[in-house]
C-alpha cells in the first residue's frame, strides 16, 4: 500500500468521522489532504483547514504485537505533552468504522530532520526532558522494559529467522549472523546491571534522525514517532541515537567517539540525577551491541520481506538501505569487536 492509494480513503474519512472533539475542527467546511510522510507501520498526511493544519496518522502495522497501536501511541503523547519535545495529539480512532485502519491526528510541526553536525547538544537536551518526565502510576500504560538485553535479544531472534531460513540468504553472512545471535544470547547476562541499578523512564526506542523536526527560524527540536515508547531504562535512547545503524539510516553520518562524548556531556548537564551521569556512559557500553543486532535483524527480515511481497508497506529507500546494511563487511565491523571485548565476558 502507498501514500497516494490510500489517499481517498482518507478523504472519506474525514467527510464522515465525528470530529467534533478536535479543537480548531469546523464541520462543514472544506479541508484539504496531501501526502506528507510514509514509515513502515504508518502513513501520515497533511490535512488543512483556513490556516490550522494536523498530521493525520493511519496505523496500518503494529511493533508491540497489539491490535490497540494506535491508541497506545496516543495515550503515549498524552504522557509527554509537557515535555514540549513531542507533537500534541488531539485525536484518535480506533473504530475502523470509516476507515480500516486506527488514526490518529497530532500536531503539525513544520522542519527538516535532525542534523547530526548541529543538533547534538539539543537532541541530548530534549532526550533529558522526555527521560525526566513524571509519570503517575496510574497513568503508566507502557509496556515494561524488564530484561532489556534478552527483551532485545528475544525480538531479534524472532525477526532474524526470516533471513537466516531464507533460499535468498547469502551463506557466509548467514553462518556470521547466527555466530552473533549466539553470542548475544550469552552476553545478556550483563542485563543484572540494569536489573540491581533501575532508572526507569518513558523511553523512545527509535530514535533516527528522520523521527527528529528540526525547526531552524524557531530553533526547536521535537522527536515525533512514537509508535514504541517502553518504560524502561534511558541508555536505550542514549546508545540507539548514537549506534551505526541509526546515523547512517538516514544520513551518511557515522558519530566519531568525540562526538558520543559531546552528546554525553550536554545530556548529562540537562538530567540533573547524578547518579544517572555518573553510570551512563557504562549503561550505553552494554546496550550498543544489542541496538547494533536488532538494526541488523530488522534490516534483514525486511530485506527478505520486501522480495516476497509479505511488506505491507512498500517504501524503495528503505529497501536500498537495508541491502546496504547487509553487506558482510559492514556487518562485521560492527560485531567483530563487541564479540571479542572482555566488557562482555
Amino acid at each position: 500500500m502507498k501514500l497516494q492509494d490510500c489517499l481517498p480513503h482518507v478523504d472519506n474519512y474525514l467527510r464522515h468521522a465525528d470530529l467534533s472533539t478536535l479543537d480548531g475542527w469546523c464541520s462543514g467546511v472544506g479541508f484539504t489532504v496531501a501526502p506528507l510522510a510514509q514509515g513502515e507501520y504508518n502513513m501520515n498526511y497533511l490535512v488543512g483547514q483556513g490556516d490550522t493544519a494536523w498530521v493525520l496518522r493511519v496505523n496500518v502495522g503494529t511493533q508491540i504485537g497489539r491490535d490497540d497501536q494506535v491508541l497506545y501511541e496516543y495515550r503515549a503523547l498524552r504522557l509527554l505533552e509537557t515535555t514540549g519535545v513531542t507533537p500534541r495529539p488531539f485525536y484518535v480512532d480506533d473504530s475502523r468504522e470509516h476507515l480500516a485502519h486506527g488514526v490518529l491526528l497530532m500536531e503539525y510541526l513544520p522542519g527538516e530532520p535532525l542534523d547530526y553536525r548541529r543538533d547534538l547538544e539539543a537532541a541530548a537536551q530534549l532526550f533529558a526532558r522526555v527521560h525526566s518526565q513524571p509519570v503517575p502510576p496510574e497513568q503508566n500504560h507502557l509496556i515494561r522494559e524488564e530484561c532489556p538485553l534478552s527483551m532485545t535479544y528475544e525480538e531479534c531472534s524472532r525477526l532474524l529467522p526470516v533471513y537466516l531460513e531464507s533460499d535468498l540468504a547469502d551463506p557466509s553472512l548467514r553462518d556470521y549472523l547466527r555466530e552473533v545471535l549466539d553470542w548475544a544470547r550469552e552476553a545478556r547476562h550483563k542485563e543484572e546491571y540494569f536489573v540491581s541499578d533501575p532508572w526507569p523512564c518513558i523511553i523512545n526506542t527509535e530514535v533516527n534522525s528522520g523521527n527528529f523536526i528540526a525547526n531552524r527560524e524557531r530553533g526547536t527540536l521535537h522527536l515525533v514517532d512514537w509508535e514504541k515508547p517502553l518504560w524502561g531504562d534511558p541508555s536505550q535512547d542514549i546508545s540507539h541515537f548514537g549506534v551505526p545503524t541509526t546515523t547512517l539510516w538516514k544520513t551518511d553520518y557515522r558519530l566519531s567517539g568525540a562526538d558520543r562524548l559531546t552528546f554525553l556531556k550536554a545530556y548529562c548537564a540537562a538530567i540533573s540525577d547524578a547518579h544517572l551521569c555518573d553510570t551512563i556512559e557504562d549503561r550505553v557500553e552494554l546496550r550498543d551491541p544489542f541496538n547494533c543486532l536488532r538494526g541488523i535483524s530488522w534490516s534483514a527480515m525486511a530485506w527478505v520481506s520486501y522480495q516476497t511481497g509479505e511488506h505491507a508497506l512498500q517504501n524503495q529507500d528503505t529497501f536500498l538501505k537495508v541491502s546496504e546494511y547487509l553487506d558482510p563487511d559492514f556487518v562485521w565491523s560492527l560485531f567483530d569487536p563487541y564479540m571479542t571485548s572482555p566488557v562482555f565476558s
